[in-house]
């Protein structure tokens, strides 16, 4: 018996998703309203959306070019693997595994950090928290991580549409809603675990990477429960604040430009690019704020350059 494999296009399926999200997040930002709770703020929620509407355009410009070169790389897979129910659990484990290994990665390397600082950079967490994406993830190179399931003799398409599903779980973890999940707590990521990979506390920064299974943190140390005495506070050690989709995707760019161009040797231009991500002086010069919105500010409290997540 032949199974056909009949997979969404990759582009479609967070899309099809939307109106479950908005919906979350419409009732979210009714109940924080109705309980005087101020989770929400307009011009913050604003650019969230525009940031997914320009993630979402990078990421199909991108594939225009990315699946070809998937395909290409298919030629020299290892294996065939049918699909069938095995291969699809296999599969998705493999992909969360990577992804662990990509979130990891993008805070602790600059080239990475500087596409993932966007989606830290929100002083606020909730559901629309999770459409704050970069226009330049492709550029960063996330697309790498997933090449060895390629290689492995995964379907090219399919690998792309559990990317997809995975990202749409992570969703609706990013909520101040909920505490812990139990038994599944130890086995997924939780809305509790990512509230204190978004926080920029100390003893916060740089853990929970999960994407859907927390076990990778628990196997290798990044695992941080989320204290009651120590409440997360949301953001990044830079005191950065804005709501300009163009300022807030740029903002790490333009700080390793600079950088780069003010090094002088070739080691000191390749630490500038892909060494630690660098928390900005606290005498340096302010953020320059492109004028689309008008910037919001908050608390100016120290909050975390190289640090948070996805």
């Amino acid at each position: 018996m032949v199974v056909r494999l009949v997979v969404i296009p990759v582009e479609l399926i967070l899309i099809l998703a939307s109106p479950v999200f908005f919906i979350f997040i419409a009732y979210e930002w009714y109940q924080s309203e109705r309980r005087q709770k101020a989770i929400y703020q307009w011009r913050d929620s604003l650019a969230n959306l525009a940031l997914a509407a320009m993630h979402q355009a990078g990421d199909a410009v991108s594939l225009l070019i990315l699946l070809p070169f998937f395909y290409w790389l298919s030629h020299f897979a290892l294996f065939e693997l049918p699909f069938n129910a095995l291969n699809l659990l296999l599969l998705f484990v493999l992909q969360d595994f990577l992804y662990y290994w990509f979130h990891r990665a993008s805070h602790s390397i600059r080239w990475l950090w500087a596409s993932h600082v966007v989606h830290h950079s929100s002083r606020l967490m909730n559901f629309s928290t999770a459409f704050r994406q970069s226009l330049t993830y492709p550029l960063s190179g996330m697309w790498l991580f997933w090449t060895p399931l390629v290689l492995l003799g995964f379907d090219v398409k399919l690998v792309l549409a559990v990317v997809a599903i995975n990202l749409a779980f992570q969703f609706f973890v990013h909520t101040r809603w909920g505490k812990h999940w139990g038994f599944l707590g130890l086995v997924l990521n939780t809305p509790s675990w990512h509230r204190v990979h978004h926080a920029c506390n100390s003893v916060y920064i740089d853990k929970n990477f999960a994407g859907v299974l927390v076990v990778w943190d628990r196997l290798f140390g990044t695992f941080e429960p989320e204290h009651e005495d120590i409440p997360c506070e949301y953001g990044i050690t830079d005191d950065f604040e804005s709501v300009n989709p163009l300022t807030i995707t740029f903002y790490e760019w333009r700080r390793i430009w600079a950088d780069f161009c003010q090094s002088a040797g070739l080691k000191t231009k390749l630490q500038a690019l892909f060494g630690a991500p660098k928390p900005k002086l606290a005498e340096g010069p302010p953020e320059l704020e492109l004028p689309l919105y008008s910037s919001q500010q908050q608390s100016s409290q120290q909050h975390k350059s190289g640090a948070t997540h996805d």
